[in-house]
């Protein structure tokens, strides 16, 4: 049974913790305790029935507000398939919570609430998925209920996502009008709807075919951990841990390790003390090499034949995260893996009109701002393109004063 990963993302109050606790709801995934603490909870809806968003509200001031924060992860499976669910918040401020909700996930669910339409934070959010290449988009036209299920209404929601959609990257955009306080569409197709005739929402989430992120076959380990033992039986072993993030490694591949640049040979792939003779994406492993060469944290183990970029200088797409502007005088940190290095933001290229996606030239940064920077490192990077692999290919910045996450970096 596969599983789907997927985020609602939406500006606030358009129902996206609602949705989920529908879904939940709905498809019996609520266990009884949890059933009987939101029944005994004291909010409640206006026709007085439960507050499902209860199910997703982690903390305190969550739950004093009635609002999303923080990432809620909710699992639930069906019999077609599993379903792992990011709930990120709609509130502005908090736009890089949801930054981080999605950058693993498979699919994204817009909400719009069926009575505003298009605004600032749809656009935002869509740009900020097609920035982080999820190439598969429902938008859930919400609260259908409160424009008495009008098809006009819907229809008009849709071309104006349409119209501006395409200026982004996005491979697939469907829709669903939904009631998600009233069930309607959720899982169950809805008889306020008859003009509707695609899918309910939980049939759509299980059929829908999700292509997974290809990093193109390129053989990526960043190094998290040396293995040396250093006793009597294993007295020259010396293994490297991490967890592969692209293609493959089988034993015998001539391999580089970078950014030294030294080769060598897999001799051993170790997963909790079994010999294997290869290791796919995605598994936690340790490699032993033929060579004894000076590896540390941070470096990256690549295959001999594909190697990536070696640079110091470099451009980068990026979502400012901070209160605090960007600083073109100030050295930040910036992670990709287990390596960190000291970089400057040199020049600030561009910054995106959220209205309009249109580039404009812009010298400064504030929170919320996506645009584009060039970045000068102390030390070599070694970096593939975001869109031929996630994980080499992204990175955040650190504020070395705070040690706060300021920004996720794409490079280009």
């Amino acid at each position: 049974m596969d599983i789907l990963k997927f985020i609602t993302a939406g500006s606030v109050d358009d129902g996206k913790s609602t949705l989920i606790g529908r879904l939940l709801y709905d498809t019996d995934s609520i266990l009884e305790d949890q059933l009987e603490a939101i029944k005994n909870a004291n909010r409640k809806n206006d026709d007085g029935t439960v507050d499902l968003a209860i199910l997703t509200d982690g903390l305190k001031a969550e739950r004093e507000q009635g609002i999303t924060i923080d990432v809620a992860y909710k699992y639930f499976q069906t019999e077609r398939r599993k379903f792992i669910i990011a709930d990120t918040p709609g509130h502005i401020q908090y736009t890089r919570n949801m930054v981080t909700g999605a950058s693993g996930a498979d699919l994204a669910i817009i909400l719009i609430d069926a009575r505003k339409g298009v605004i600032e934070q749809t656009i935002r959010h869509s740009f900020l998925v097609s920035l982080l290449n999820i190439q598969h988009v429902l938008v859930c036209v919400n609260k259908m209920d409160m424009v008495d299920y009008d098809q006009e209404s819907f229809n008009k929601i849709k071309s104006d996502y349409l119209k501006f959609s395409n200026k982004l990257a996005i491979s697939n955009i469907d829709f669903i009008p939904v009631s998600a306080l009233r069930g309607d569409n959720i899982v169950e197709k809805s008889k306020n709807m008859p003009w509707y005739t695609g899918a309910s929402l939980i049939h759509f989430l299980e059929t829908v075919n999700v292509k997974p992120f290809i990093t193109a076959g390129k053989g990526r380990f960043p190094v998290q951990w040396i293995v040396r033992p250093q006793t009597d039986e294993l007295h020259d072993y010396r293994g490297y841990a991490g967890r592969v993030v692209g293609g493959s490694f089988k034993v015998g591949d001539e391999i580089a390790v970078m950014p030294s640049g030294f080769k060598s040979t897999i001799t051993h792939i170790e997963l909790n003390n079994e010999q294997r003779a290869e290791a796919e994406e995605g598994a936690s492993v340790i490699i032993r090499l033929q060579d004894d060469i000076d590896i540390s944290r941070g470096d990256l183990i690549v295959s001999a034949s594909d190697i990536p970029n070696i640079t110091k200088e470099l451009e980068a797409s990026i979502c400012w995260m901070d209160l605090r502007p960007l600083d073109l005088t100030q050295t930040y940190l910036l992670q990709t893996n287990s390596k960190i290095s000291r970089v400057k933001i040199q020049d600030i290229l561009c910054k995106v009109n959220i209205n309009t996606l249109e580039e404009i030239a812009a010298d400064s940064f504030s929170l919320n701002d996506i645009g584009k920077v060039r970045i000068k490192s102390a030390d070599e990077l070694v970096i593939d393109s975001y869109a031929a692999n996630k994980s080499t290919g992204g990175a955040i910045l650190i504020d070395s004063r705070t040690n706060l996450t300021v920004g996720a970096l794409m490079f280009n």
